[in-house]
This record gives structure tokens, sequence and C-alpha cells, in this order.
């Protein structure tokens, strides 16, 4: 991304919206603003190879592993708002597992790009199937959308929660509400 260019455009748009780029408060904001998208929007750069790496191990556990509450920081694509909320994953092993921390990096990897929640859901339980091939995956993201507080309806409590299965998560609805109620429980 050039940081430039985006910095010319941010401050064309600050003329279109009637305001003066040049006074003292707006000077450095194209700067800033461009700064901003590069880094809100870094998921484009990245792959989920990259963040897994070389943190996938052979280990013969095959109970339901869950991380919950992982902060979820995205763009809208209709609006470029914000959203944010948790993400709450869980996988049965199939005689592989990754280390915890890569669960948090795997869902800033489609995050941190213009997004749908409902793709974002989707993608983050893709590749886990695709990284470990578990018998079972599932995902659910919570999140508030500004679009919606802030624009348009302007509902300041709702909440939209997206969830995805496979394997195990899809065809057992035990296992399926196991992992429901715990991403629910506090």
């Amino acid at each position: 991304m050039s940081e430039e260019r985006l910095s010319r455009l941010v401050r064309e748009q600050l003329e279109l919206l009637g305001e003066d780029p040049a006074r003292e408060g707006l000077v450095r904001t194209p700067a800033r603003v461009a700064a901003a998208l590069e880094f809100l929007t870094r998921g484009y750069g990245q792959t989920v190879e990259e963040v897994i790496g070389t943190a996938v191990f052979e280990e013969p556990h095959d109970s339901m592993v869950i991380v919950k509450d992982i902060e979820v920081y995205s763009l809208c694509e209709h609006h470029m708002l914000p959203f944010f909320g948790k993400a709450h994953i869980a996988y049965i092993p199939n005689g592989r597992i990754v280390g915890i921390s890569k669960f948090p990096r795997i869902v800033d990897v489609f995050a941190r790009r213009l997004q749908l929640q409902e793709r974002l859901t989707e993608e983050i339980a893709q590749a886990i199937e695709d990284a470990l091939n578990p018998q079972g995956v599932g995902v659910v993201v919570e999140a508030i959308h500004l679009c919606m507080m802030m624009r348009g309806v302007e509902k300041q409590n709702s909440k939209t929660i997206t969830s995805a299965v496979r394997g195990l998560f899809r065809r057992d609805h035990r296992t399926r509400e196991e992992f429901l109620r715990l991403a629910r429980s506090d």
C-alpha cells in the first residue's frame, strides 16, 4: 500500500467534506489516517501458514480444545467502519495440535481486512480445518458494528453472533451443544 498516495486521497476527502486540510488540527491527519488504514488492513499481507509457522505438533490428544474471548477488531467492507467483539474457537484434534497463541493470530489474519462478520467466521473455521485436519471445528464470533450504531438504524445495543461448524461439530449435536454452552459461559 502506498501511504503517500492514500494520504493524498484522505486530504482530498477532507476538502470534499468542506474542511481545510491545512488547518492546524488536520495538517497531519491524512498521514495518520493512511498509517492507521495500513495497520488495520495488514491481514492482506499475511497468510495463515506464516502465522502458524512450525507450531503444529503431533499429539494423541482427542478431547475438545477451546480458546475463548479472542478480541476481534475489523472494518466492515460496506462502510469501512469498525466492528469489534470476541471470537470463540474450539477444535477436536486428530493427532495434531497447534500452539494456542496461534488462534488469535489466525483471527487477525482475516479480521485485519475489509470484512463481513459472516465471512470472517467461516474463514477462521476453514483455516483451522485446513491447517490441522481435526475431527471438528467450531467458531463463534460476537460483534458490535459501528455502522449499525452510528448511522442507518442507530441501534446502540445490538450484537451480531455468527457461527461456523465443521466435522463433529456439525454431525454430532451433543458436541456442538457442549461447544456452544462452553463458549457462552463466563
